[in-house]
Formats: structure tokens, C-alpha cells, sequence
């Protein structure tokens, strides 16, 4: 026999998104409309910088990159791109006033992004423009964390932040009522 609380349990329960493109891409614009409000600011540094340098890898579903690529956000503005441990100088800048960084690779390549998500474990930037060549997404997951997940274990581990908090509310609300049906009892005894 079933048990009711199970019942109440699975109302409750919070899955993760499931969009009708099966990719990367498709997965973070299906779970940031969700994440977004618990993201960090990039005023907040301390979350994507360290001393010594924090390593955020690069999560892909392009079946093409093979390679470990990582990116550092070094205090100063240094940026450091590392692709199978060989390593390329840059800088990174906040633009003043907005959530949005530039990260200069090289004399003439820079690119534009704004954050999509940040918290201590994944850093997500969106590429301004119209990515038909490229896509939309940087993913990034601090390495220790990320090192040995797939792109969709690695959504899904991001999205736990979301449905953590969702799970605690709900078992809030059923508390709430629980003490109020209660309270309700004994008020007629």
C-alpha cells in the first residue's frame, strides 16, 4: 500500500527542466530562468577569483573539443587560458554599473559576455551577439568539482542549488500547515 506522505512528497519534488533541443545550450536556457535569482554578482569577485588563481574548466557538449581547457580570473585582471596545460595571457575587465566582463585574448581578440549564473561551484557567461557560428554559453566548473562530470551531470548539479531551495520551502509550507491544522485541533477540544 502507498504510503500518503509519498504522495505529498512527489507534488513537491523539483526536476530538472527538460527543453525540446537536446543540448547544452538548450539545458542552461531551460534551468537559468530558474537559477538566475540565486546567482552571485560579478562585483563579488571572491567567487571567481582567488589568489593563486581559481581553475574554472570549460563544460562542452561538442563532441569536437577533446582538450581540458581552463580559464583563470586572476586579481589584477589577469586572465589565463590553459589548453592541454599550454597557456595563454589575457586580461579581464568589469564594465562599471552592469553585470557584464570583457575578456581580452591576445592583442586583438576580445569578447563581450554578461553573467548568466555564479556561485562557488559554476560560473555561467552569456556571449553578447547573435552566436551562429558559436555558441551562447561560456560554461565554466570549478575543476575540483567539475572535473570528472559530463555537461548534463554538471547542469543537473547547478540546477541542485535551485531545487535545494525549492525542497526546503516546501517542506516549510507543509510544517506550516501541519501546526496550524494542529493548532486548529485543540482550539475546538
Amino acid at each position: 500500500m502507498e504510503n500518503p506522505l509519498d504522495r505529498i512528497e512527489d507534488t513537491f519534488e523539483v526536476n530538472l527542466p527538460v527543453p525540446e533541443d537536446n543540448s547544452l545550450e538548450g539545458y542552461l536556457e531551460a534551468t537559468l530562468r530558474d537559477l538566475w535569482q540565486f546567482s552571485e554578482d560579478l562585483r563579488e569577485t571572491e567567487y571567481y577569483v582567488s589568489p593563486g588563481g581559481k581553475p574554472w574548466l570549460e563544460i562542452t557538449d561538442d563532441p569536437n573539443v577533446q582538450e581540458s581547457i581552463l580559464h583563470f580570473f586572476n586579481e589584477g585582471g589577469e586572465y589565463l587560458l590553459s589548453v592541454e596545460g599550454n597557456v595563454t595571457k589575457g586580461k579581464w575587465r568589469l564594465l562599471d554599473g552592469s553585470n557584464k566582463l570583457i575578456i581580452e585574448k591576445g592583442q586583438h581578440l576580445s569578447e563581450l559576455y554578461e553573467l548568466a549564473f555564479l556561485n562557488q561551484y559554476f560560473f555561467v557567461l552569456r556571449k553578447h551577439g547573435s552566436h551562429r557560428k558559436k555558441g551562447k554559453y561560456l560554461f565554466l566548473g570549478y575543476e575540483p568539482v567539475a572535473n570528472k562530470l559530463r555537461w548534463r551531470d554538471a547542469v543537473d548539479m547547478m540546477y541542485d542549488t535551485y531545487r535545494g531551495k525549492q525542497t526546503t520551502f516546501s517542506y516549510l509550507v507543509i510544517f506550516v500547515v501541519l501546526i496550524a491544522a494542529i493548532a486548529a485541533a485543540f482550539s475546538y477540544c
